[in-house]
């Protein structure tokens, strides 16, 4: 967590531009970091029907790296470590917002938390372009900023704001 210039906490947004890799095992990875950090987490995403579908890949991955989570709407949503959802607010009270698919990060909601990661796809350039203006968003308004590419194979840190 960085400091704004008043002294306030800010948390950092991390860009991530998905090249080689689908968005649902970038996600899964990412999850098990934060959740390793004892975060809880907001999936936010734009569409239900495609938080669904990520739901279910989440409950297909590996035993041993299994990711207690939800889809919103459910009675127990407040008790998610991991909360899928396409609100603003998410009922877990997250530290770590993860955006898919193109779901809005305001830069208010960024000073709340710990982390922000925004995932989108390299090969869809209206993503791309999305993501671009989220940087300058954010960025603009004073939020720390990282952009993480895997263009070479793996993951390497391109940019810094």
């Amino acid at each position: 967590m960085t400091r704004s210039r008043a002294g306030a906490k800010m948390g950092a947004v991390y860009f991530y531009h998905l090249t080689h890799r689908p968005v649902e095992d970038t996600l899964t990875v990412l999850l098990g970091k934060a959740r390793q950090a004892g975060w809880r987490i907001a999936v936010r995403g734009a569409d239900r029907d495609r938080l669904t579908w990520l739901d279910e890949k989440l409950w297909q991955g590996p035993d041993d790296g299994f990711l207690p989570h939800g889809l919103a709407g459910g009675a127990h949503d407040a008790d998610q470590p991991i909360l899928l959802t396409s609100e603003p607010v998410a009922a877990n009270t997250p530290a770590c917002v993860m955006s898919v698919d193109g779901a809005d990060i305001q830069p208010d909601e960024v000073a709340g938390l710990e982390r922000v990661c925004i995932l989108f796809d390299g090969h869809d350039s209206m993503a791309v372009d999305h993501a671009r203006g989220q940087w300058k968003a954010l960025t603009a308004a004073g939020c720390s900023a990282q952009y993480w590419s895997e263009e070479s194979g793996r993951w390497e840190k391109k940019a810094e704001r």
